[in-house]
């Protein structure tokens, strides 16, 4: 009982206002947020991405050369071969680069995947009549950790995330989370880069962690409820334990006065 009352108590400890996003969030400041918001519609090509690039046009034959397709594959114990459509993907090298059939070497990190488009299609179109390319940017995934309701790594399957969506895929923090706290890890060529976010505040839509990249790891830290309540949980037993031994010899007590 006594431990029941102790965690709503903590509980309770916790404001509206601690739980509130984006508290300052009114019409007569969208202009302000307006004026330094930037948009992000793709998310930027790295190092160790992985691409998958389907090259089309009216003559088929003439891109196939450029597709890297599955190979083919027997059935076992049938005499017919089979092929699978399952397009082949291409890791960015440690330069920067994949190497695509017949165009070789291009140098893709920094870019957007329409901008990667746009690259392999200016190099086809010496060779093939009104080509049509689509990339894809497979495998990209950020982490969310700490005080959310369900820690997970979640996929960017259209190339943009934001930190609202990505808390979102992960259930939403939990009340022990600090709204005014969330950690953002970021690895920008070889080195680490952390930033600190208020969720509280409508200035994330400014900052450049606001729309996430592959592979960040988002940490939401906990409160002070929690870091009470974890620390000092054996303080808590052992007082419910005094406590209740205590009930019990007055109770005790006051049966032997009665008797």
């Amino acid at each position: 009982m006594v431990m029941g009352f102790m965690a709503i108590f903590a509980t309770s400890c916790v404001t509206q206002k601690q739980l509130t996003y984006l508290r300052d969030a009114e019409p007569r400041i969208a202009d302000s947020l307006n004026a330094h918001f930037n948009p992000q519609s793709e998310t930027i090509i790295r190092k160790g991405d992985m691409l998958t690039i389907m090259v089309n046009a009216l003559d088929r034959e003439a891109v196939m050369p450029f597709n890297m397709i599955a190979v083919a594959s027997g059935v076992p114990g049938s005499a017919t071969v089979q092929t699978s459509p399952m397009m082949q993907y291409y890791t960015v090298d440690e330069s920067g680069d994949i190497e695509m059939p017949v165009l070789g070497k291009l140098h893709v990190e920094g870019l957007k995947r329409p901008e990667v488009e746009q690259l392999v299609r200016g190099r086809l179109e010496q060779q093939v009549v009104n080509p049509l390319v689509q990339v894809n940017l497979i495998g990209a995934k950020v982490t969310v950790m700490g005080e959310v309701k369900s820690p997970r790594q979640v996929s960017m399957n259209d190339g943009r995330l934001t930190i609202l969506e990505a808390l979102a895929a992960a259930g939403d923090l939990t009340n022990y989370g600090r709204r005014d706290n969330v950690l953002v890890t970021r690895e920008v060529d070889g080195k680490l880069e952390f930033a600190r976010l208020d969720l509280g505040s409508s200035d994330i839509y400014t900052s450049p962690y606001f729309y996430l990249q592959q592979n960040d790891v988002v940490y939401v830290s906990p409160n002070k409820v929690r870091a009470v309540s974890s620390t000092n949980a054996g303080i808590w037993i052992s007082l419910a334990g005094t406590i209740a031994s205590t009930a019990a010899m007055v109770v005790t007590i006051v049966k032997s006065n009665g008797n």
